[in-house]
């Protein structure tokens, strides 16, 4: 199972300038929350942005990590 630390870091490493702040939001390693605010957020529609992190995991979303819940901002 991935750790609040590992997303953030995986988000924080493929989004340049990116910040993240991830919460396991039931304590079971599989359904978070995060708030990730990039520069390249700038312009691009909130589905886009959310595309963009989702991106970052590929087909572990649906999978290992079942439910990730976001919060996009440009920064």
């Amino acid at each position: 199972m991935p750790s609040t630390d590992d997303l953030k870091h995986r988000i924080e490493a493929a989004i340049p300038g990116a910040t993240a702040d991830v919460t396991d939001l039931t304590g079971g390693g599989d359904h978070f929350r995060a708030t990730v605010t990039a520069p390249e957020f700038a312009g691009l529609s909130r589905i886009e942005q959310h595309r963009r992190v989702y991106a970052v995991f590929g087909p572990e979303i649906g999978g290992p990590i079942h439910a990730l819940s976001l919060v996009t901002k440009a920064d």
